[in-house]
């Protein structure tokens, strides 16, 4: 997401470093530079505007023309407009209510919403611990209904049936009856969609909302519809009144002007933020998290999240162990190191979220394939328990074998194991005291606000 507008605003904010003050000129210049770059975008053109004034205004003021590192002082003026027109801070969701805690689904058809009642009812369960209920009122598409359940069951949410020939209203308030019985903390109510916005659907699910009267209304949008997700969240929230933005499939959103547009056209706050299939793949909108993705300066706070909920800990103690005693870095953990890996999104996902990625080369970038990873482990799983602990003993029939039962070439083979070569040598380097030394001796070649304390970016991972 944001590759568009963060490539762009990155070239132009490191043509406006080289400059030793800012005048009105190239504050014009620049600013003529972030309008295009939020169009291109796909931006709506008020927010433009908005963004753009409010940019020229602070920019002409004195503590920036005065500022010691004029061209920074602007960049921070930027990053700050981001912020403010999407929302200042995250704003969670409100359940202080009695229970059940009534959350209605609503948006187009398409757009995501029984994927994100999946998605959101396993971050209250595992994130809030709450106990979730969730239902479905789509009489009207084949087997949407079905389509909840099995989403449900893959995340341990309970399911309230209902059957097509209901009404949605005499569902919807079944359902909160059966979740006050069975003591539910949150019920999520999943709607019809439509293809587009119609009076039948607006007055459905204006019934509906009477009916159950639900605590958080939110809209769900694909943020690949660009300009349009702000125009349809807009027309949702005459009709209905919203409480939040859900904004889906923003992994395929290159431009991220739904996200620049959504709260201003609205004037309600994005919540969360779908990012891929996965039933995890949801994280909390923070405004200024984004605009800190969006030029080029990383989201490490979101990574170190990341890796806290979603990488395994003892695995990852018991590996740390074994490292440190010396133990011999095998196939079967470089297996485990990967998978922990695309629990986390995969490699691009992470990269996203590192310091620095705007300025990286495209051709760089290309060469970061998750797919490789999915080869790697098949790879793996087609060896022998002996051949993953001791891969010395890899020779032609047995590599071979191996590449057959994977589907891919010996020539892929080969290099997986030398990638393993280079990942054992590194970490004989942290028996004992070594990690400390070789971040010491890595300092000063790390990427500028990466040095010596922290993160040393994806340089030892493995990459075909």
């Amino acid at each position: 997401m944001f590759e568009t507008l963060s490539e762009r605003l990155g070239r132009t904010i490191k043509n406006l470093r080289g400059q030793g003050r800012l005048t009105e000129d190239n504050i014009k210049d620049t600013l003529r530079e972030v309008r295009l770059a939020l169009l291109e975008a796909d931006v709506a053109l008020p927010v433009v505007k908005q963004l753009v004034e409010q940019v020229r205004t602070k920019a002409l003021g004195q503590e920036v023309l005065s500022s010691l590192s004029p061209g920074q002082a602007l960049i921070k003026v930027v990053n700050d407009e981001l912020v403010e027109v999407m929302g200042r801070e995250a704003e969670s969701l409100n359940l202080s209510t009695q229970p059940p805690a009534v959350i209605l689904m609503a948006g187009l058809q398409g757009a995501g919403k029984t994927t994100t009642v999946g998605k959101l009812a396993k971050f209250l369960q595992e994130r809030h611990k709450k106990k979730v209920m969730v239902v479905s009122c789509d009489v009207y598409r084949p087997a949407a209904i079905q389509q909840l359940k099995t989403v449900a069951d893959g995340v341990g949410a309970s399911f309230f049936d209902s059957t097509t020939d209901q009404s949605p209203v005499a569902i919807a308030e079944a359902a909160k009856a059966a979740a006050k019985r069975q003591f539910a903390d949150v019920l999520l109510v999943d709607t019809a969609g439509r293809l587009a916005i119609d009076e039948a659907m607006m007055a459905e699910i204006q019934q509906l909302h009477a009916a159950i009267a639900p605590i958080e209304t939110l809209f769900v949008v694909d943020s690949m519809t660009g300009q349009d997700a702000a125009t349809t969240a807009a027309a949702f929230g005459e009709a209905l009144p919203l409480t939040g933005v859900v904004l889906t499939k923003t992994d395929g959103d290159a431009r991220g002007g739904a996200a620049l547009s959504v709260r201003v056209v609205t004037g309600k706050p994005i919540k969360f933020i779908g990012s891929g299939e996965k039933s995890d793949a949801l994280e909390v909108f923070h405004p200024d998290r984004i605009a800190s993705r969006i030029l080029g300066m990383g989201d490490v706070v979101s990574l170190v999240e990341e890796v806290t909920q979603k990488v395994d800990q003892d695995k990852a103690e018991k590996f740390a162990r074994k490292m440190q005693k010396g133990g011999a870095f095998d196939l079967n953990d470089l297996k485990e190191q990967l998978q922990q890996m695309a629990n986390m999104g995969g490699m691009a996902a992470m990269m996203d979220k590192l310091p620095g990625m705007a300025n990286v080369p495209d051709a760089a970038k290309a060469q970061v394939n998750d797919k490789q990873f999915v080869h790697m482990i098949a790879l793996v799983n087609s060896m022998t328990p002996q051949e993953r602990k001791f891969p010395a003993i890899l020779k032609g029939s047995r590599k071979k074998r191996i590449a057959m039962g994977a589907g891919l070439q010996v020539q892929d083979l080969n290099k997986l194991l030398k990638q393993h070569q280079q990942m054992s040598r590194m970490m004989k380097k942290m028996k004992g005291g070594g990690m400390k030394k070789m971040m010491r001796s890595m300092q000063g070649r790390l990427p500028p606000g990466m040095g010596g304390g922290g993160m040393g970016g994806p340089g030892g991972m493995p990459g075909m």
